[in-house]
């Protein structure tokens, strides 16, 4: 026994399984916010409960749990007769949505009140632009004059499909046409304002500039006026349903996004609306605060600020390191440097927020803005949170993670190859550039891993320095110069915070933080299989020095 815990084995194994302990963790973690987010979009099927007091409820099973009786007798609920004093009862969570009508999207129910539970047959599940999901019987379809139709089914369908066609072109008048004349309105407007600082006496600018002005206002109220009839098309027809209390209530058309019958579905059909629904949570802005639809701009915006950042980053880090490494002596100061950069990594990250406001922001961006966008004054255009700010705040938390492994990379390269390419005739940059950075490219790959897996994930400094509940633009359009640096972003992290903590309907939502959340995680294990790859690629084109 001595002699096998003198060899080491024991250490081995102890070392394999809090290996494999940690990595089935990290693998339960995944499966439990995958499954959690997946199911999601799942098309939950519609109950319909019978109390004995004879309420009807029909909604989706949300939740069970089971409540001591001692506990309801305490809030003074009243118990049927046979229900002994010890025990536990089931509590049913039911979504029976329709926020508009009903006080609250859930109600509570004891399953020992409960009579009986079936699967209602005709029922639907209306997603709607606003106020949430409802749930109804549909009982005719309400033309654009009035008259209703019983032989709905049809109708519905294709006004549904004219429905997204008149969506997309309201979305293209928006972004293709107002949008569009309304930043050459601003330029106009910009351009007014710099040749008022200057004194400008020009006639012939000021008629051009009444000109172009009062035909942008034309262009905007004829854009605006073609909205308004697309629009009023929409609002006139609408779907008359019945809710559980029988009560009827007309749906525009103008707010139905889809609707389907979880309780008439296959197997197929479930498994082909689920792909749909996934689709759009990926493809759609969100809604209702952020409690329904889509993450595209949240995801956009999250890829999009780690690629900048680690552009900015990168050869931040590597200049230092090669620095640090090959051309500074060993002395005092690059001792302090060296410790400097280790304990900064460990600097809490709301700390680099707060210093990317005061210095980026309100220091560097206010600058720029005095002396290139003085014409927009007082309002900021850099002297304000954006994604720029946003990167270099996270290149520099990131900044000695990316030292520190592209040093130790140097370090592995032997002296031998340097100097064997000096002795060839080849000067010091020359062996850096060719031989030294190609042989670490492995390790300062690495060093960008670690620096993405570190930054996709930060929230808090991002909260003072660029992202934001909602933003109506994404930093890239159409417009020169095409990637706007200073406009505000959406991010993952900060969707996750504000949906499972600032909506109104937190409950509602909550399935929305696994999903968004799944989607967090797998976005950057993409971008870090994506570095790995790149990685491998380098180490077996410089395999003389082994395994990084």
């Amino acid at each position: 026994m001595f002699k096998w815990l003198k060899s080491g084995a024991p250490w081995i194994w102890l070392t394999g399984g809090a290996v494999s302990i940690s990595l089935l963790s990290v693998l339960g973690l995944m499966l439990l916010i995958g499954w959690k987010g997946l199911s999601y979009f799942w098309p939950t099927p519609l109950y319909q409960w019978t109390t004995e007091e004879g309420q009807i409820l029909i909604g989706q099973l949300y939740a069970e749990e089971y409540v001591p009786i001692s506990h309801l007798k305490e809030m003074a609920i009243p118990l049927p007769a046979q229900v002994k004093e010890k025990g536990m009862v089931k509590r049913l969570s039911i979504k029976v949505a329709n926020r508009d009508i009903y006080p609250a999207d859930f109600i509570s129910i004891l399953e020992i009140d409960v009579l009986k539970r079936s699967k209602p047959k005709g029922w639907a599940v209306i997603e709607r632009i606003r106020g949430g999901d409802f749930y109804g019987f549909p009982v005719a379809y309400q033309q654009a004059d009035g008259s209703q139709l019983t032989d709905y089914q049809s109708e519905l369908e294709r006004a549904l499909r004219y429905s997204r066609t008149v969506r997309e072109e309201i979305d293209h008048i928006v972004t293709q046409e107002i949008r569009v004349i309304s930043a050459q309105a601003d330029e106009l407007r910009l351009e007014k304002r710099k040749y008022d600082l200057n004194d400008g006496q020009d006639e012939a600018f000021i008629h051009r500039f009444v000109a172009q002005s009062n035909r942008f206002s034309q262009l905007l109220a004829e854009s605006e006026a073609k909205l308004d009839d697309l629009r009023a098309k929409l609002a006139k027809q609408g779907l008359v349903v019945k809710d559980m209390t029988g009560q009827q209530v007309l749906i525009p058309l103008s707010h139905i996004l889809d609707m389907w019958y979880p309780n008439q579905m296959s197997l197929q059909a479930k498994v082909l609306h689920w792909g749909e629904q996934a689709w759009k949570f990926l493809s759609d802005d969100p809604r209702e605060s952020n409690s329904e639809g889509g993450v595209f701009p949240a995801m956009f915006g999250t890829v999009l600020l780690v690629l900048i950042m680690s552009v900015i980053v990168m050869p931040l880090g590597v200049i230092a390191a090669i620095y640090l490494n090959e051309y500074a002596k060993n002395t005092f100061f690059t001792r302090i440097i060296r410790v400097a950069v280790i304990n900064l990594a460990g600097v809490p990250s709301i700390v680099y927020g707060v210093f990317g406001l005061g210095f980026f922001v309100y220091t560097v961006g206010a600058s720029i803005d005095n002396v290139f966008y003085a014409e927009q004054l007082p309002a900021p255009t850099f002297g304000t949170p954006g994604l720029l700010w946003s990167a270099l705040t996270l290149a520099v938390l990131t900044l000695p993670v990316v030292i520190v492994a592209t040093e130790e990379g140097l370090t592995r390269i032997p002296s031998s190859v340097r100097h064997g390419s000096l002795a060839l005739g080849a000067t010091q940059f020359e062996t850096m550039w060719r031989i030294v950075l190609p042989m670490a490219s492995p390790a300062i790959i690495t060093g960008l891993i670690l620096a993405v897996a570190r930054a996709a994930g930060e929230v808090a400094p991002l909260m003072l320095v660029g992202a934001v509940k909602f933003a109506s633009n994404l930093p890239v359009d159409t417009q020169f110069p095409y990637l706007h640096l200073e406009r505000k972003f959406m991010h993952l992290g900060f969707h996750i915070y504000d949906v499972g903590f600032q909506t109104t309907n937190i409950e509602s939502a909550r399935p929305l933080v696994y999903a968004t959340s799944f989607l967090l995680v797998t976005v950057i294990v993409g971008l870090n299989l994506t570095a790995i790859s790149i990685r491998n690629n380098l180490r077996e084109k410089y395999r003389t020095l082994g395994q990084d």
